[in-house]
């Protein structure tokens, strides 16, 4: 397994932990991202995982942050798709895996940038279901809610300061948009991912699938 981002320290741990191999690298950077994929060679299980989410109104929704949150929620996993994908055709299987978010099948509000980049994923993955059908490659977008991540923390710590409210108020204010009450945590979206890449999973292609706690039915 090759886990890839930005944070060397936290890379190397988790590469150490599940015996893989870590490798660093900021998908901002195309010229970086291109160098990485050609050194990762041949790949069964793609999984988009990198994002980012600001929030702001339309008329502080700048150009830099519009493109910067396109970039990497959406051009960058085309790119490594596009990248990945031809060798998967070749071998006869494959299983790409994007983790959207259920933004990508609805709208919040101060988060068009964010709310168009996942929606823009969500498209892709239906286009390029089309492409891959008959070629034992299987891509599907899982479209989680809020995940206790480091994503979730910084938003959290912005509700706090923009609202005047503690952080657990705002933790609280999260959690209460699912119906369950909670924050879905990673291994629920692991657990997904993983299912997707059994064999028994090869009808399952071109879906979104939502983790949200029932938020969002479909």
């Amino acid at each position: 397994v090759v886990v890839c981002g930005r944070n060397k320290t936290d890379l190397d741990a988790v590469a150490k932990e599940i015996g893989g191999v870590a490798l660093k690298v900021d998908l901002l950077d195309r010229k970086a991202t291109d160098e990485a994929m050609a050194s990762a060679g041949h790949v069964d299980v793609l999984v988009n995982n990198a994002g980012i989410a600001e929030s702001a109104p339309l008329d502080r929704t700048t150009d830099e942050l519009w493109d910067r949150i396109m970039e990497l929620d959406a051009t960058a996993p085309f790119r490594i798709i596009r990248a990945f994908a031809p060798g998967m055709i070749k071998a006869g299987w494959g299983r790409i895996i994007n983790v959207a978010s259920n933004a990508g099948i609805s709208g919040y509000g101060y988060s068009t940038a964010y709310c168009a980049a996942k929606h823009a994923m969500v498209g892709t993955t239906r286009a390029l279901a089309i492409d891959l059908a008959r070629t034992g490659v299987t891509i599907n977008a899982l479209c989680p809610g809020w995940v206790e991540t480091q994503m979730a923390e910084e938003a959290v710590t912005r509700i706090a300061a923009r609202a005047n409210r503690s952080l657990e108020e705002a933790r609280t204010s999260l959690a209460a948009m699912s119906p369950q009450r909670r924050m879905i945590s990673p291994e629920e979206v692991a657990h997904a991912a993983l299912m997707l890449c059994s064999h028994d999973a090869r009808g399952i292609h071109g879906q979104t699938i939502v983790i949200d706690g029932g938020a969002i039915m479909k």
